[in-house]
């Protein structure tokens, strides 16, 4: 199986008015949808188009209940919606229909999809984290001046 394309489809970032100190946020990746497609250049396998959701979502820490985050608004999010275009064979391409009608994928394309997602999607999410002022949700690197010992 080769990843032949990849492409957004829709891309969104929303920050709202609200100033909270305590801000947390959590990352999610859906699969949405999983379609044979019908690609020329393609002779010998066949090619499958599966659609995915990221999404960050920012919201208040809660002291309270630390379980039941979902009742404290939304102060913010990123959600880049896309495609993956890929090439398999046909068992292959069984496979991944029969792990479908459950909505999930073969943990192998699964695991190789998540990271490839992650990979296109996050730098994507930074850059628009910054530009509507939300705190980035991944550690970037960082120097620190030594100090000098006498």
């Amino acid at each position: 199986m080769k990843v032949i394309g990849f492409n957004f489809t829709k891309i969104s970032a929303e920050r709202f008015p609200n100033q909270v100190k305590n801000l947390v946020f959590n990352t999610d990746v859906e699969f949405t949808e999983v379609e044979k497609e019908k690609v020329d250049m393609i002779k010998d396998d066949e090619s499958i188009r599966i659609g995915f959701t990221y999404a960050v979502n920012y919201q208040e820490k809660s002291d309270d209940n630390k379980d039941n985050k979902s009742k404290s608004p939304p102060l913010g999010n990123i959600i880049l919606t896309g495609n993956i275009l890929l090439t398999a064979t046909k068992d292959e391409l069984k496979e991944i229909f029969k792990y479908w009608k459950k909505k999930q994928l073969p943990p192998p394309v699964k695991v190789s999809l998540f990271n490839l997602i992650l990979k296109k999607c996050s730098p994507k999410a930074v850059q628009l984290e910054d530009e509507i002022n939300l705190p980035i949700h991944l550690p970037l690197p960082q120097i620190k001046q030594q100090t000098q010992e006498n």
